[in-house]
C-alpha cells in the first residue's frame, strides 16, 4: 500500500473546484435570494434547543421560547436574545405572530407535539427522531400531506461536513458501484442521563435502534436509497440498571445488517456500552473509491482507490491484484463556503451541521419548498431502526421493512 497525497484533494483546490456542484447537495438552492418576509419562529426544548441559529439567520425571528423549566426557559431567552416566553408548547401554539416552531422536546413526545403543531397551523422543525412506531410514521405522512405545511426533521449525520463531501463524491460518480457502506454511533456511559432526582427520563433502558437516524441517514442522505430488509443482533449484561424500562428493552447495544432496495448492503452499529471510543462516523465502500471518516483515536479521514485498470501490486501473501492507493483527505469546512449565509458561516454543533439545519428549515419555509430531510426521508431514516429493534428481539430474524414514499 503507497500513501498519495494528491493536489486535487489539498483543501484549497477542493473548494475552489467543488463549491458550485456541492450546492447540488441541497435539493432547492439556488443561492442566496432577498426573501420578502421573515420567518417568526418559536423554540421549545431548553436543552438541544439550545444550540441553534436562529437568532443568526438573517431570514428569521426568534418570536418566543418555551420549556416546561423556568431555568431551561431562562437559557432558551439568553441564547436567542428573545424577551418572549411561554410555560408550555400548548401556549406557544396559540400565538398568531409565530409561523414556525422548533421542536427540540423528548423522543416520544415527538409526534404528538408535532401533530398539535400542524393543527395549529405551523410549520414543524423536529428532533430526532421522527416517531416510535410504525402506526406513528403513518400518523406523521398522513398529517403533512392533509396541512400542506412544511415538515423538516433536524437531522445531524445529514449535515455533517464529511456527508456533504461524500454526497458529492456520489454525484459526480467518484465511488463507482457503491455496494456497501457502513455506520457507528457509538455513545457510551448515557446511562448517567437514565435518572434524574431519583426518578427515570426517557432515555432510561431506551433501545439504541429506536434512535437510528444518525446512521440510517449516512447511506440515505447520500444515495437515496431505501432499508427494505434487516437482520439484528442486540447484547445486554443483564444490568440492574435496565429493570423495568418502559421500552421493556434489555440491549445496550444493537449491531443491524440492512439490504437496499437496490441490492447493497449497510451495517448499522448503535452501541450504548462497552469499551469505544464514541462518535458518529461513516464508511463508502465503492468498486472504484471508498471513503472513510474520521476514525477512532484521532485516525484522519481518508481516501481508498483502486487502480484496476492502470497498476497493479502484490499483496503481502504474494498474490497479484489491482493497486490500493490511499489519499489523505483534507476536510472541507463546507460551513465557510456560501452554502450558508454569510452570518452563519462559523463552525456548529455536530460537526457543522446546527447552521446548515437552521438554514435548510428556515430557506425551506420562506421559499415553500420541501426540505432535504422532509416527512419522506424522515421516516425513511427513521422507520428501519423501528424494525431493527423487532428483529433483535426475534434474535436476528430478518424483517421486511415497509416503505412510505408516495406512489
Amino acid at each position: 500500500m503507497t500513501l498519495d497525497i494528491s493536489d486535487e484533494l489539498t483543501r484549497r483546490n477542493f473548494i475552489r473546484k467543488s463549491a458550485a456542484a456541492a450546492l447540488m447537495t441541497i435539493p432547492g438552492w439556488v443561492g442566496a435570494q432577498a426573501p420578502t418576509k421573515k420567518v417568526h419562529i418559536g423554540i421549545v426544548g431548553g436543552r438541544f434547543g439550545l444550540g441553534f441559529q436562529f437568532h443568526e439567520h438573517p431570514d428569521c425571528i426568534v418570536e418566543a421560547v418555551s420549556d416546561l423549566r423556568p431555568e431551561r426557559r431562562e437559557a432558551l431567552q439568553k441564547a436567542y436574545k428573545c424577551a418572549k416566553t411561554y410555560d408550555s408548547l400548548e401556549e406557544l401554539i396559540k400565538d398568531p405572530k409565530i409561523e414556525a416552531v422548533f421542536l427540540a422536546t423528548p423522543m416520544p413526545d415527538h409526534v404528538r407535539h408535532v401533530l398539535m403543531c400542524l393543527a395549529a397551523g405551523k410549520h414543524v422543525l423536529c428532533a430526532v427522531p421522527a416517531a416510535m412506531t410504525l402506526e406513528e410514521c403513518q400518523l406523521l405522512i398522513d398529517a403533512v400531506k392533509k396541512t400542506g405545511l412544511i415538515y423538516m426533521m433536524a437531522e445531524t449525520s445529514h449535515w455533517q461536513q464529511l456527508t456533504i463531501s461524500a454526497r458529492k463524491f456520489y454525484q459526480e460518480g467518484s465511488f463507482g458501484n457503491l455496494y456497501y457502506t457502513e455506520s457507528e454511533y457509538h455513545h457510551p456511559g448515557l446511562e448517567e442521563l437514565y435518572f434524574e432526582n431519583g426518578k427515570p427520563t426517557w432515555r432510561h433502558g431506551m433501545p439504541p435502534m429506536q434512535y437510528p437516524t444518525h446512521c440510517t441517514s449516512h447511506l440515505v442522505s447520500v444515495t437515496g436509497e431505501r432499508l427494505t430488509e434487516v437482520a439484528c443482533h442486540g447484547w445486554g449484561d443483564d444490568d440492574p440498571i435496565m429493570k423495568d424500562n418502559v421500552y421493556k428493552n434489555s440491549f445496550w447495544n444493537e449491531t443491524a445488517l440492512f439490504k437496499t432496495n437496490r441490492g447493497n448492503s449497510m451495517r448499522v452499529a448503535i452501541w450504548w456500552r462497552g469499551a469505544q471510543e464514541g462518535g458518529e462516523r461513516a464508511r463508502f465502500f465503492g468498486d472504484k473509491m471508498s471513503f472513510y471518516y474520521n476514525g477512532p483515536n484521532g485516525a484522519p479521514p481518508y481516501i481508498m482507490r483502486s487502480q484496476a485498470k492502470t497498476k497493479t501490486e502484490k499483496d503481502s501473501g504474494g498474490f497479484v491484484r489491482a493497486s490500493q492507493i490511499r489519499e489523505k483527505y483534507e476536510e472541507v469546512s463546507w460551513w465557510k463556503t456560501d452554502l450558508l449565509p454569510e452570518p452563519m458561516r462559523h463552525n456548529s454543533g455536530h460537526e457543522g451541521s446546527h447552521c446548515f439545519i437552521t438554514h435548510e428549515f428556515i430557506d425551506s419555509v420562506l421559499k415553500q419548498r420541501k426540505p432535504a430531510v422532509n416527512i419522506y426521508e424522515a421516516v425513511a431514516y427513521t422507520a428501519p431502526g423501528i424494525v431493527a429493534h423487532q428483529s433483535a428481539i426475534k434474535g436476528g430474524e430478518s424483517l421486511k421493512i415497509p416503505q412510505f414514499d408516495p406512489a
